[in-house]
């Protein structure tokens, strides 16, 4: 006989396949004998179908496609004998799926068999049904099905039960007809068919809620007998597992008990005892007991309150976080987490073992874990926790820092109780994990350094001795040269020593070399550099003995390749020879930062309307004064879809003072703010996305000044004439009960982009106007230059005025207009008051 006719017995062919050496033999084995059963089929072979259904079903799963032999299928399935039925019916389960068109031709088959007088026929149609039933299918044969769940056959009743389960998710609207038998099967004898019996209704109190309540009613206290009858039965052989009766169906019964239970109080208190009686009569040292205690406790945290079992179920999982087996620890880890929303003190009570498991070998339960301790963590216990988790942190490995580093820090930031203590374990961090430590954390920490005056002197002794040990940490480094630039002189003074304070001795020429040594480390970065190099010209004007050694050390970059590097060092040389009538100023101390305001930018919470003194919030025209609004709110709140979109991020308000989104662009010399890593502009923003600028006498010598241009020493005289004059008429730009301001308009000859504006500020008040500050912003498209003010001083009642010239470039001239953010600052007084507008009532062709 050839081998590979379709008379070839299925244990020949899969011989022949298992001897083939290559996966192009194998091809051709199954080429060939496709080819056999295809003209098998074509010829309507009866003799041998079976056989070559049987042998298709091994060529599907070998991942061949078979789809030529479905029809065999329902021809095998509509034969009489049980021998047939069984291999088409078992082919039927495997070639095809519920999505087969075909499959509808087989529902008049299923329909016959489902009344067939042989239950190993019945049991065929059930087993297929249930594997592949489709919606169309489950309409048509669900009253057959449920005729079947009364069969005198238990095993009958076993699959049409859990054909029922099939039907009802294929059909919700069919569950109302099951309700009644499906609670007939739960006075059952027989594990098999009670189980089954058991799934259905816990899948019809899913799908409705008609059958939940039914079973509450009417069902529960027989659950709970069936329960208490396992619980307490006799050694059964046949159901023994581990010397527990049947725990498959223990958990069957503990899952629908907490529906049941799960927002009906009655039912929760009938079953109370039961639970108890489980969660300590089973014991947990073997994998049976241990998983009926999981799903008993989840049963318990899930129905109506009963503190004693609750306690009783979170001592359970507190015993599982001692087993030896890491999935019994990491269920117990994770039920905690549900727990703790429900009883968080009795988990607190196992907050030593669940520390322990930090510590864990086992990636996934250090990191559900950590999850966990931080969920536990309140005012009364950050400091002992906090105190575990850093020393974890020490003694974990470089995967599992990020994310540990990254729980400590928001803990002590959410729940710090002083911020020398905040500053001290922030430290820790740095100095531990420093380089896994996220901008927006550091940024934070120099917020609250600044904040805390009486702490300026110990943070910067702290920060300085933790620099000598870990100038390895980046972040640390940053931190570090900030508040040495900031509070050098304090270092080196011992100003505001705290009784915990060990002495130090640092010289000028100590905190020099710190700096130094940042800018010449190899690891350090254009960031810390950058900083360093503030830093450097801050202590330029505090350390005068080493003036000339900080002068040497920022020359050196001068030839630096990095860009940003190198005009640095060219504009602080620059202030350092030139201007030194003007350094004082520029490096003095920063302002303090607003926590409030940055942490509101940080989340991304500040406001684009005005808030007003009464809280509400309210959008004014163009033209009408704005009440005062936080130091830094946004400045480019322009309505115009050409204005940057105002950034919230904690590295934008330490380089934005007024809000204005200047990613590409440095900060002034004299603020020494931590710079970005992206940070690729200038010293002074001349040519940037987006243009702000603000430049007051109060920067310059006693009389007006010219401009300050740092890549070329001086700029010519702020007042100059255009000799064309203005070209269009006077534009009151801002006007309020207190302040006007006037701008007069004039082009540049020869070129359209670039406008001249004379700005004229009259006082309306009675009062004099000291410290006068005008600032200005504009969208990306636009540059603006801003010239020194005539005067810092407005004298009352219109008896004077203050004049200052700006010249803004348009680049999309012709196709967008001119429009302006304007900040107008002075104190009446000696108390500060700050005006804000919006200027758009440009004429369009500028």
């Amino acid at each position: 006989m050839n081998p590979f006719s379709s008379g070839t017995r299925l244990r020949d062919m899969i011989r022949a396949i298992r001897s083939c050496k290559t996966a192009a033999e194998e091809r051709a084995v199954v080429r060939k004998e496709c080819a056999a059963i295809r003209a098998a089929i074509s010829e309507n072979d009866q003799d041998y179908r079976h056989r070559n259904l049987a042998k298709l079903m091994f060529i599907h799963m070998l991942g061949y496609p078979t789809h030529f032999g479905q029809m065999e299928c329902l021809k095998l399935i509509a034969s009489s004998g049980f021998p047939e039925k069984r291999i088409g019916y078992l082919g039927l389960m495997l070639l095809l799926d519920e999505r087969q068109e075909v499959l509808m031709l087989v529902t008049n088959s299923l329909k016959q068999d489902l009344n067939h007088s042989n239950q190993y026929i019945i049991g065929l149609a059930l087993c297929a049904l249930g594997n592949i039933c489709s919606a169309e299918m489950a309409r048509d044969l669900a009253p057959e099905v449920e005729r079947l769940l009364q069969f005198r056959d238990p095993n009958i009743r076993k699959k049409a039960a859990l054909c029922s389960i099939r039907i009802i998710k294929k059909v919700p609207d069919l569950a109302e007809n099951f309700i009644n038998p499906a609670a007939s099967l739960l006075r059952e004898k027989h594990h098999g068919v009670l189980i089954t019996g058991v799934q259905l209704c816990t899948d019809l109190c899913k799908v409705s809620s008609e059958a939940l309540e039914y079973f509450r009613e009417k069902c529960t206290e027989g659950l709970v007998k069936t329960l208490k009858d396992m619980a307490n039965s006799p050694y059964a052989p046949e159901y023994d597992i581990a010397g527990i009766t049947d725990p498959f169906l223990h958990i069957r019964l503990l899952k629908l008990l907490r529906i049941l239970g799960q927002g009906d109080a009655d039912a929760s208190d009938c079953m109370n005892d039961i639970l108890a009686q489980v969660a300590t009569k089973i014991e947990s040292n073997k994998n049976a007991g241990n998983a009926i205690l999981y799903e008993c406790v989840g049963t318990i945290m899930s129905i109506e309150d009963n503190g004693g079992l609750r306690v009783l179920a979170i001592n359970i999982l507190g015993r599982f976080l001692s087993n030896r087996d890491n999935n019994i620890r990491y269920v117990a880890l994770n039920m905690l987490m549900k727990a703790i929303t429900v009883d968080a003190q009795a988990v607190q009570r196992h907050r030593a073992t669940i520390l322990e498991c930090v510590k864990d070998s086992d990636a996934s339960i250090r990191k559900k874990a950590l999850d966990l301790v931080y969920l536990l963590v309140n005012e009364s216990n950050v400091k002992p926790l906090t105190k575990e988790l850093i020393e974890s942190l020490e003694a974990s490995d470089q995967e599992f820092k990020g994310v540990l580093t990254a729980k400590i820090c928001s803990l002590v930031e959410k729940f710090s109780p002083e911020k020398i203590w905040y500053i001290d374990q922030m430290l820790k961090v740095l100095s531990e994990a420093g380089n896994f430590v996220k901008d927006e954390v550091w940024h934070a920490l120099i917020v609250v350094i600044s904040n805390a005056s009486d702490l300026h002197g110990y943070s910067v002794r702290a920060l300085y001795r933790a620099f000598q040990t870990s100038t390895e940490q980046e972040t640390l480094v940053r931190v570090a040269v900030w508040c040495i630039g900031e509070y050098g002189d304090m270092l080196v003074n011992n100003v505001g020593m705290l009784d915990i304070e060990e002495p130090i001795t640092v010289t000028e020429s100590d905190a020099v070399d710190a700096l130094e040594v940042s800018i010449k480390r190899l690891n350090s970065d254009l960031t810390t550099k950058a900083m360093a190099l503030i830093a450097l010209l801050k202590l330029s004007s505090r350390f005068p003995s080493c003036s000339e050694r900080i002068k040497d050390i920022i020359l050196q970059n001068k030839r630096s390749f990095v860009l940003e590097l190198q005009q640095r060092s060219i504009e602080f040389n620059c202030i350092l020879q030139k201007h030194q009538n003007i350094r004082s100023a520029l490096v003095e101390r920063m302002p303090v930062l607003d926590e409030a305001t940055f942490s509101g930018r940080r989340a991304g919470s500040l406001p684009t309307s005005v808030s007003t003194s009464t809280g509400t919030a309210r959008n004014l025209p163009n033209g009408i004064a704005k009440p005062a609004a936080a130091p830094v709110a946004d400045l480019l709140d322009l309505s115009s879809s050409d204005a940057p979109a105002p950034s919230s991020s904690g590295g934008d308000f330490l380089q934005d003072l007024l809000g204005v989104d200047l990613s590409p662009a440095s900060a002034p010399p004299g603020t020494s703010q931590p710079p970005k890593a992206d940070d690729k502009a200038s010293l002074v923003n001349l040519n940037g996305l987006a243009s702000l600028t603000s430049l007051s006498p109060n920067a310059t010598s006693a009389s007006p000044a010219p401009m300050m241009d740092l890549l070329d020493g001086f700029g010519p005289s702020p007042q100059k004439k255009e000799e064309n004059g203005p070209a269009y008429p006077s534009l009151v730009a801002y006007e309020s009960s207190t302040l006007r301001m006037t701008f007069n308009i004039s082009k540049q000859p020869g070129n359209p982009q670039i406008t001249l504006i004379q700005a004229i500020f009259t006082n309306l008040s009675p009062n004099v106007y000291n410290d006068f500050l005008f600032q200005a912003a504009v969208p990306k498209f636009l540059q603006l230059h801003l010239d020194p003010a005539s005067s810092n001083t407005l004298p009352a009642s219109g008896n004077g005025s203050i004049i200052q010239s700006m010249k803004v470039t348009n680049s999309q001239h012709g196709k967008k207009s001119l429009v302006m953010r304007i900040r107008i600052a002075y104190k009446i007084n000696n108390k500060d008051v700050l005006e804000e507008g919006q200027v758009s009532n440009f004429p369009r062709d500028l």
